[in-house]
């Protein structure tokens, strides 16, 4: 290409030529209103309206792997566990249930702990998140919670341990009051957490639903809490039952606003793979053990049932969520907010020679 703008136009080729055009168009009024070059059969990219930027999407995909979504489903069952094992201790006479809800609880967060480390790599990065507490970032918040509820809930099943061998006494009666109540207070929000840590993001079918994820995933982990504690011996315990049928109905209501809400930023969740598997969680973990539920009063096998099915919609809804934030983000639209797939063409100025014009 030509560096002299004093050299005769008529010399040089006509790419040449419409280069040196736009250049002197720039000197001369401070911009280009004139299309460029792009020469015929060339293998460069075209910005359009059905590859968006040259096809690149403009959201990266979440990096999680499958050690994510089974931690939240463990976390979610962990922390519901914390807060039923401090109120049946509290409230209620069954100490049997207690027990095991914070069996359930400690499991759980030692679980959750080992997945999160194992998605991150090494153990000294979720050490290193510990270093600085960021009220703004949901992740670091997450990492403290899961840290106080481990031990707080291991604290409350440590007393139950030593009780059981040598005696309620004093001590170990304010060492579970005090477990207690740190697990209620740090599994409240630990159980519902990574809905608010999905939710806080740019990918758009996450963010869309970022004031009901807090409250989907916490019915959810409260739904695999009471179905696990059931599977464990407790299916006789009328308060479980109760707080599934709460669970089912939350689970229920939560897919029939997805159903009826037309925004296509939604399109995930009811479309292709990621669309089956968020329906067939929402039904595993809503009108199924509803309905199962509401009939098994004094039936041991459909209390199991509902179990079972709890806990398998509670998983699925988990991978089903990733899944769609996966789809969600390669559509590079829902971000610029276009709608349609085509945009229509804009217009060749008429200024511009033929050789030159991009069809």
């Amino acid at each position: 290409m030509s560096t002299n703008p004093q050299r005769p136009l008529e010399t040089e080729q006509p790419s040449e030529r419409r280069l040196l055009q736009l250049r002197e168009e720039a000197l001369r009024r401070g911009k280009v209103s004139g299309l460029g070059v792009h020469p015929p059969g060339a293998p460069f990219p075209q910005a359009s309206s059905d590859t968006g930027y040259y096809g690149v999407p403009m959201l990266k995909q979440p990096s999680w792997t499958w050690q994510v979504p089974l931690y939240f489903f463990v976390g979610g069952a962990a922390g519901s566990a914390g807060v039923l094992g401090a109120v049946a201790d509290w409230v209620g006479d069954d100490y049997e249930l207690a027990r095991d809800a914070r069996w359930l609880a400690v499991g759980g967060a030692a679980v959750s702990g080992a997945l999160l480390t194992w998605d991150l790599g090494r153990p000294s990065r979720f050490l290193n998140m510990l270093r600085v507490f960021k009220p703004q970032s949901p992740m670091s918040v997450g990492a403290w919670v899961l840290t106080a509820f481990a031990n707080f809930a291991a604290a409350a099943k440590f007393a139950d341990i030593v009780g059981d061998r040598f005696g309620n006494s004093i001590p170990v009666k304010i060492v579970r009051g005090m477990g207690n109540l740190g697990a209620l207070a740090f599994g409240l929000p630990f159980h519902n957490y990574t809905g608010v840590l999905i939710g806080a993001t740019a990918i758009p079918v996450w963010n869309k639903k970022v004031g009901s994820l807090p409250r989907h995933f916490g019915m959810s982990g409260l739904q695999a809490c009471v179905s696990i504690l059931e599977l464990m011996g407790h299916e006789d315990s009328r308060a479980l039952n109760m707080l599934g049928l709460l669970s089912a109905v939350a689970e229920t209501w939560e897919g029939y606003t997805i159903e009826l809400d037309r925004d296509r930023v939604l399109d995930p969740l009811k479309r292709g793979g990621s669309g089956w598997a968020t329906r067939a969680g929402g039904l595993l973990s809503g009108p199924i053990p509803l309905v199962l539920r509401m009939l098994a009063w004094k039936s041991p096998e459909l209390r199991r049932a509902a179990a079972w099915s709890g806990i398998l919609g509670s998983i699925i809804t988990r991978f089903a969520w990733l899944q769609a934030g996966h789809v969600s983000a390669r559509d590079w639209r829902l971000p610029l907010e276009i709608e349609g797939s085509r945009t229509k063409p804009q217009p060749i100025p008429e200024n511009v020679p033929e050789t030159f014009r991009i069809e």
